[in-house]
């Protein structure tokens, strides 16, 4: 088919809300993560520094300083080593970002928790601000570090101005590492053990001001307290504005531009060699749509082998122009742009009110879809509007129903034949729709699908979906090749990340509400060898 696949449109849609933070965990160690995954997700004393609106904030909450050691344990061991060092390539070039250097400035004192903020991001051509705060593991730590850092870059030329700001002390100036162009830079030590790093004395002064206002700052944020309530335990955390959604996390400008999107809270936690991200898509006011429910707990039995599953609830819903519900502003347009090549398909999504199995196979799409969902004579009479011919195939154990085209087939002679656009047949509770009959014979090897029914099974236990995409290693790797954030990963580590992913999983829940707000839940699984 000419489209890109419609499941790999919705993947790249919803792994841009965890993109930018997950490549952090990618190689964290199996068992030292689960136990601080077992503590429930709590903002830390840093948010008390972070704007509300802020345009991106990173809480990561596992120590930076044993990541090489947690990769090297769970590398193979003939790749230990490399592994060893691809990780402290990878995360020194993450603080070499920010104008340190971790072995030399940071190793030796620098505590677990670290948070990375991005405001004022203006438009496409503007630099935002950021704030770094790093916790110190003893009191003396980061005042050393601080000694340190500014004496190196006084030395290298740097005029410094120390002044105090609301009683905390400011140093600020322009400094770099050995070979870096020289940058804006700030600092503040709190209370000894948490230490403020900023783009700028204005950036850094913004943030002590947002300090001394409780409805101003995250850490007084009571909606949001609740709402990490809801997404349970994990390791890192993220918020991003509407804003960010649309700059840097490819959120469609019809949802990232609605004025009463809030923004989005996101919680990182592992699960054994996988990623899990729970996130909430922010509304300040009711949403005027019908509320999106979740898809029945239905039982299928299907089969083929697939590396692709998606399980869409009403289908014939997001195809609707005029619904204002997010998801439908979200997916519809990649609903439609997939399905237009594919014509006998869209005759059938189009009327399916769901919830409707799509299982792309090398031979073909293959649909699911309830007995009278969609009705019989609804599809008929969509697909006689293209032109198709429907007629009956008889067969040892079933009868199938096969719509065919008339087409001119060039050789010797000229001849007309029969093309096959869809055949479908009854079983049970459920009518099967097939691109190709080798399809419709597959549905019947649960055995070949057991790779994505395993990562189903794992999804219903977890959430409630309403729409989800099931990935297999091909598939998901050629979505992650294609993204630029997980290019800035690989640069930051050194060689290739994707070839160490096992699959992916995403999906969006029905509605929720938190003190009279709705939520939108959403779920991904990144699966990792």
């Amino acid at each position: 088919m000419k489209a890109r696949p419609f499941f790999n449109y919705i993947a790249a849609v919803l792994l841009s809300l965890f993109l930018l933070t997950g490549g952090l965990l990618w190689g964290v160690d199996r068992r030292s993560p689960l136990r601080l995954a077992q503590q429930p997700m709590q903002l830390p004393r840093a948010s008390l520094f972070v704007p509300r609106d802020a345009d991106l904030s990173l809480h990561w909450l596992a120590d930076p300083a044993r990541l090489p050691a947690y990769v090297q344990a769970v590398a193979p061991p003939a790749l230990r080593r490399a592994a060893r060092d691809g990780a402290r390539q990878w995360r020194d070039g993450v603080f070499a970002l920010a104008g340190l250097d971790f072995e030399a400035e940071l190793g030796n004192w620098l505590g677990p928790e670290v948070s990375l903020t991005l405001i004022d991001a203006g438009d496409l051509r503007d630099q935002p601000g950021w704030v770094l705060a790093l916790t110190s593991r003893d009191t003396d730590g980061a005042r050393r570090f601080l000694q340190r850092f500014w004496q190196t870059r006084s030395l290298a030329g740097t005029d410094l101005q120390v002044s105090s700001y609301r009683g905390i002390g400011v140093i600020s100036g322009r400094g770099a590492l050995l070979g870096r162009d020289a940058q804006p830079l700030a600092t503040a030590l709190i209370d000894d053990d948490l230490l403020l790093l900023a783009s700028g004395r204005g950036v850094l002064e913004g943030a002590l001001d947002v300090s001394q206002l409780q409805d101003h700052h995250q850490l007084g944020d009571e909606e949001l307290q609740d709402q990490l309530n809801q997404l349970g335990q994990g390791v890192a955390l993220m918020t991003a504005s509407p804003r960010a959604l649309k700059r840097w996390l490819d959120m469609p400008e019809e949802v990232a531009e609605r004025q009463d999107l809030e923004g989005l809270v996101a919680a990182l936690r592992p699960d054994g060699s996988d990623l899990s991200v729970n996130a909430l898509l922010r509304f300040r006011d009711p949403l005027e749509a019908e509320p999106w429910l979740a898809a029945p707990d239905s039982t299928l039995v299907a089969g083929g082998k697939s590396a692709v599953m998606a399980w869409l609830q009403n289908p014939s819903r997001l195809l609707d122009r005029d619904d204002q519900h997010p998801y439908v502003q979200w997916f519809g347009p990649l609903l439609r742009d997939h399905l237009g090549p594919i014509p006998a398909a869209a005759g059938v999504v189009s009327q399916d009110d769901g919830p409707l199995l799509w299982l792309q196979q090398l031979e073909g799409w293959l649909l699911a879809s309830r007995n009278g969902h969609p009705k019989r004579v609804e599809v008929d009479a969509e697909l006689e509007a293209q032109g198709l011919s429907q007629s009956d195939l008889p067969g040892d154990r079933e009868t199938v129903q096969v719509w065919t085209r008339l087409v001119r087939q060039r050789g010797h002679g000229e001849k007309i034949a029969a093309q096959l656009s869809v055949a479908t047949v009854e079983d049970g509770d459920w009518n099967w729709w097939g691109e190709t009959l080798p399809t419709l014979t597959h549905r019947h090897d649960s055995r070949a699908l057991q790779p994505r029914l395993r990562q189903w099974q794992q999804l219903r236990h977890e959430t409630s979906p309403s729409q989800a995409v099931l990935m297999g290693e091909d598939p998901a790797q050629q979505l992650i090749r294609r993204w630029r954030p997980w290019t800035l990963l690989q640069g930051l580590s050194g060689h290739p990340l994707q070839n160490r992913v096992r699959g992916l999983v995403l999906s969006v829940d029905g509605d929720a509400q938190a003190g009279g707000k709705p939520l939108l839940p959403l779920h991904a699984r990144l699966e990792l060898g």
